[in-house]
């Protein structure tokens, strides 16, 4: 069996690069890593300039970047210039302010073609939007919120317009109420301590009465979202498992609450369970 690094006993292990082997007159090869021998300030900081760009705020001046981000004007100004120089951000049509960059797209591409958990769940998610002719989408837990990594739409003319790159709220959709509801409790437990803002007037805000929402949501297998993001619409969302049954996605199927009514919910549930069943089988074969 191998050992926690990858490697049996009887194995003998690579060398490590002299940089790492020595540090400060001390042999690290045997030791724990200390990660902040590695943190370069300078991408830090474009990191986080980056990272300031959103929904709310695709465009930015300098000034409002060092607001957001705590850095001093002039710093900012400087990390800002070599990012629009490297084309991951860049100048609006008035020259005054800054978005991201057709690289920041490139890049992103770039790793959900390569993200095999979608290529892998796109081929279901296209039957199942086929089958309810509605929108099928795919999430995955980040920091705390559903990241969407792919979604399909419908055919209806009025659709929920679920955008791949999307973020949303984990309290009050179907998708993140997955998570909430499978995830170890080391990592649920401080997200239902957090503030929840209430998106429509049935939007369920108490930790207490959520735990209730959560445990129903164990029993029958997947969750529901009853117009509590957004008025008038009904989402279903089921988990996707790894091959250790951890939930590494979330399957979801959202619809206005004419169509997606609780008398067809079941049904809707039963296929995104069969066919999430499908892409965990799938992704353990490759």
């Amino acid at each position: 069996m191998a050992g926690e690094a990858g490697y049996t006993d009887r194995e003998p292990r690579p060398a490590a690069p002299a940089i790492l082997q020595i540090y400060q007159g001390r042999n690290i090869m045997d030791e724990e890593l200390d990660l902040e021998l590695y943190r370069v300030r300078a991408v830090e900081r474009a990191m986080q300039i980056l990272a300031s760009f959103d929904d709310a705020h695709p465009e930015r001046g300098v000034t409002e970047i060092a607001q957001a981000t705590g850095l001093h004007k002039a710093t900012a100004h400087r990390i800002i210039m070599t990012l629009l120089q490297g084309g991951f951000l860049e100048r609006t049509a008035d020259g005054e302010k800054f978005r991201l960059g057709v690289r920041m797209i490139e890049l992103g591409l770039r790793a959900l073609r390569h993200f095999d958990l979608r290529r892998v769940a796109l081929p279901y998610l296209q039957q199942l939007s086929d089958r309810f002719q509605e929108t099928c989408d795919l999430g995955i837990f980040d920091q705390g919120q559903v990241l969407c990594i792919e979604v399909v739409y419908g055919n209806h003319a009025l659709i929920v317009a679920t955008r791949v790159g999307a973020r949303l709220p984990i309290y009050c959709t179907a998708s993140g109420r997955v998570f909430l509801a499978f995830l170890p409790p080391e990592i649920v437990e401080p997200l239902l301590k957090a503030p929840m803002t209430a998106c429509t007037e049935k939007t369920i805000t108490c930790p207490d009465r959520l735990r209730e929402e959560l445990e129903a949501t164990r029993r029958r297998g997947y969750a529901i979202d009853d117009g509590e993001f957004e008025p008038g619409i009904r989402a279903v969302a089921v988990p996707v498992r790894d091959v250790f049954g951890n939930v590494i996605a979330a399957l979801g199927m959202p619809g206005p609450v004419q169509r997606m009514t609780p008398e067809r919910i079941p049904e809707i549930a039963q296929a995104l369970m069969e066919a999430a069943n499908a892409i965990s089988a799938h992704i353990l074969r490759v």
